[in-house]
């Protein structure tokens, strides 16, 4: 598997941004071995503080290409605002990525996906203020 391109990650959430207030990350953590992917998302998620949003709409994708696997954590904004399902497709269409060798592919496609389904609840109004880095977390 191709490593991950920072440049393009990054790119892909701020092309994100500019359609909803939501606010994503991305952390990889590249040498990640652990069983509980999801835990070790949740806590990356408290760690990075984006429980503090002013919307509680801030979404991190936690990837650990070894073993090809990956967690969505969202705060309760966010959460509130999509259906139980669509966190869990999201990660199917982004393994679906990663099995295929395509890394950085997955990681935009679960952007892209994140970004148009926030974008309704959680449109771009003037003066929006960007809480959060848009840089890869490694």
């Amino acid at each position: 598997m191709k490593p991950i391109e920072a440049a393009r990650v990054e790119s892909a959430i701020r092309a994100a941004e500019r359609r909803t207030s939501g606010e994503l990350r991305v952390a990889f953590a590249r040498f990640f071995l652990g069983r509980d992917v999801q835990r070790a998302a949740q806590r990356t998620f408290a760690r990075l503080g984006m429980d503090r949003t002013k919307l509680r709409n801030a979404v991190l994708i936690f990837v650990a290409p070894v073993g090809r696997r990956c967690a969505i954590v969202a705060d309760e904004g966010a959460h509130a605002a999509v259906d139980a399902t669509f966190w869990a497709s999201v990660v199917e269409k982004m393994v679906s990525r990663f099995r295929s060798g395509d890394l950085t592919g997955g990681v935009e496609t679960g952007i892209q996906e994140i970004a148009d389904r926030l974008a309704g609840p959680f449109p771009l109004e003037p003066g929006d203020v960007n809480e959060l880095p848009d840089t890869l977390v490694r």
